[in-house]
């Protein structure tokens, strides 16, 4: 099996749920969305550069949706924290995933490709 699927296999409820939704919304989300193992973590890339990725915080036990070109993405919801390029978005699994904030991430960070 890939490693790409046994990352969604071994995770724990509800991130498995939350991210396998993630992970199909993504997909989906736009015809030249494509998906690879790359770094030990799912990642996404959009017509062949490095968009997004899945990662674990440890220090909060959250998983976040990491933004390579973040720095370029200007969204309220996206924080640098500690990173000078990369924006993240925390997935609190505590309550359900706001789709119309992700989509306007997922939106706003396509434009600087397109």
């Amino acid at each position: 099996m890939q490693e790409i699927n046994l990352f969604y296999l071994q995770l724990e409820e509800p991130y498995k749920r939350q991210l396998l939704f993630l992970r199909q919304h993504i997909l989906e989300f736009d015809k030249d969305m494509t998906e690879a193992w790359k770094f030990h973590m799912p990642f996404f890339f959009y017509k062949g550069n490095r968009f997004c990725y899945f990662r674990l915080d440890k220090k909060r036990s959250m998983y976040y949706m990491g933004f390579n070109d973040g720095k370029w993405v200007g969204h309220d919801a996206l924080t640098f924290e500690a990173r000078t390029r990369i924006k993240i978005f925390l997935l609190d699994p505590a309550i359900p995933l706001p789709i119309g904030t992700i989509n306007s991430i997922l939106k706003a960070a396509i434009s600087i490709y397109d």
